[in-house]
């Protein structure tokens, strides 16, 4: 797959749909599907220079940028071509629902990571402080405490391991890796990060 730091495109395959590429574009962070859409040479050329995900509106007859009313664009990442080079597909971050309808995903069974939902919502809990959330209060409580709480909830998932249900499990489970999820944003880091790491150990 070519990416968009080395995408060229001369070699896609634009006679196939009458200079229309479909591309799908996801979610960065919970590679959700968020929405379809087509990109001429224009159009793709106005997503890499501008880092705006950019699609010819067959409807509208001309460039449009995602979020150009709505101001929830998508902030482009990456850009694919597949093995046929006739299809794209956009990695991006959505400023705010990519739907019409005001959902994250024009398909709104469109599966995502949980987990990057969660460490996106702490990233803004963490960033914004709003009053009232056990997540500002956390965070307001410093790194240490955060690590305690890490500690206790490891301890507890380990106990519900050996004497307590499947549920009870998943449970103290669910609790560990919020408080870790938290820990990592009270010191400036989140999931990626942490997969970073992950995908290094697994292909060395």
């Amino acid at each position: 797959m070519a990416t968009s730091n080395d995408l060229d495109p001369e070699a896609l395959d634009w006679g196939k749909g009458d200079g229309l590429l479909p591309a799908v574009v996801q979610d960065a962070a919970t590679l959700r599907v968020l929405m379809l859409g087509y990109m001429d040479r224009a159009a793709l050329a106005a997503t890499l220079e501008k880092g705006l995900v950019t699609f010819f509106s067959r409807s509208k007859g001309r460039l449009w940028t995602k979020g150009e009313t709505s101001g929830h664009g998508l902030e482009l990442v990456s850009i694919r071509a597949d093995c046929d080079g006739d299809t794209l597909l956009a990695l991006a971050h959505p400023r705010g629902p990519t739907c019409h309808l005001q959902r994250a995903s024009c398909f709104p069974e469109a599966p995502g990571s949980m987990l990057a939902d969660l460490d996106r919502l702490l990233a803004r809990r963490e960033r914004e402080r709003p009053a009232g959330s056990y997540s500002t209060g956390l965070f307001e409580s410093g790194v240490r405490r955060i690590a305690q709480k890490v500690g206790e909830e490891g301890v507890e998932t380990a106990l519900a391991a050996v004497a307590e249900d499947d549920d009870a499990l998943l449970g103290e489970a669910a609790d560990l890796a919020y408080h870790l999820l938290a820990l990592l944003r009270s010191r400036g880091l989140g999931l990626a990060d942490l997969e970073r790491v992950l995908e290094e150990r697994r292909t060395a």
